[in-house]
C-alpha cells in the first residue's frame, strides 16, 4: 500500500480553518509553538475563534498576533500573566477567558483526544475555576466535572516530519503536542526538517502519522524560535 503524502504550503493547510473554529495551539512558552502557522493564521484572518492553548505567548509573539489582529473570541488557557495585552483584552472584555489547571488541561485534551466525554477531578474544586462547574458525588466524595476538549484543527510543531506525517519532537516542544495532534479533526504540523518514508526510526516518532492532515515544511527559522535553535 502506497501511503499518502500529506506535505503541502503553508496556505493551503491554514485555508482549511473557517470563522468560528476551535483551534488548538501547542506550545509551552517558546518551545513547540508553531508560530509560522500562527502568522500564515493570522495573514489570512480567519475571525470569530475560540483558540485552545497552554499560555498566550508574551506580548508581541505567536498567540499575541491573533488577539492583536482581533480574531480571538474566546481563549481557554492556564495563564495569561507573561502577556500584558491579553490581559487587558480579558479585563477590558473584548475576549473571554476560561481558566484551568494546567494539568487538567492536558488531561481534558488527552480526553476528548481519547474519546471521553469529560473527567472527574478535585483539582481546584474549592477554587473559582471549578465555581460555575457541574459536581458529582462518588463514595461520599465531590468531584468537578471537566468537559474534554477537542477542537476543529490544531496546529503543532515538530521537529521532524515524513510526508505521511510520522512526527517527532525534541526536548520540551513534547508537551502538548502531541495530545493536540490527537484531540482536532484537522491537524497541521510544521516540521524544521522533511525526511524521507523510513527515516524517522519508529521509536522515534512520537506522533504517529495517521493522526496528522497536513504538514509544512519550515524554511528559515524566524528571531520567535530563537530559544530552541539548535
Amino acid at each position: 500500500m502506497r501511503l499518502p503524502d500529506k506535505t503541502t504550503t503553508l496556505k493551503e493547510a491554514i485555508a482549511g480553518i473557517a470563522d468560528g473554529a476551535t483551534v488548538m495551539v501547542g506550545g509551552f512558552g517558546v518551545p513547540g509553538t508553531p508560530f509560522t502557522l500562527i502568522h500564515e493564521l493570522v495573514r489570512q484572518g480567519q475571525r470569530g475563534l475560540t483558540v485552545i492553548k497552554n499560555d498566550a505567548n508574551e506580548a508581541g509573539m505567536g498567540i499575541d498576533h491573533l488577539l492583536a489582529n482581533g480574531q480571538v473570541a474566546r481563549l481557554i488557557t492556564t495563564h495569561l500573566g507573561l502577556n500584558a495585552h491579553a490581559i487587558a483584552l480579558m479585563n477590558a472584555g473584548e475576549i473571554e477567558v476560561e481558566f484551568c489547571a494546567q494539568g487538567i488541561l492536558a488531561e481534558r485534551i488527552r480526553a476528548g483526544g481519547a474519546g471521553l466525554g469529560a473527567i472527574l477531578t478535585d483539582i481546584a474544586a474549592d477554587t473559582e475555576l471549578a465555581a460555575q462547574k457541574q459536581r458529582v458525588e462518588i463514595d461520599g466524595k465531590s468531584y468537578v466535572v471537566e468537559n474534554a476538549l477537542r477542537a476543529d484543527a490544531a496546529l503543532i510543531h515538530a521537529n521532524s516530519a515524513d510526508p505521511f506525517g510520522n512526527l517527532d519532537y525534541v526536548a520540551t516542544a513534547r508537551n502538548f503536542n502531541p495530545l493536540m495532534a490527537m484531540a482536532a479533526t484537522r491537524v497541521i504540523a510544521e516540521a524544521e526538517r522533511v525526511v524521507p518514508l523510513g527515516a524517522l526510526a519508529a521509536d522515534d516518532v512520537h506522533t504517529p502519522g495517521p493522526f496528522v492532515d497536513c504538514v509544512v515544511e519550515l524554511g528559515e527559522l524566524s528571531k520567535e524560535y530563537a530559544v530552541v535553535r539548535r
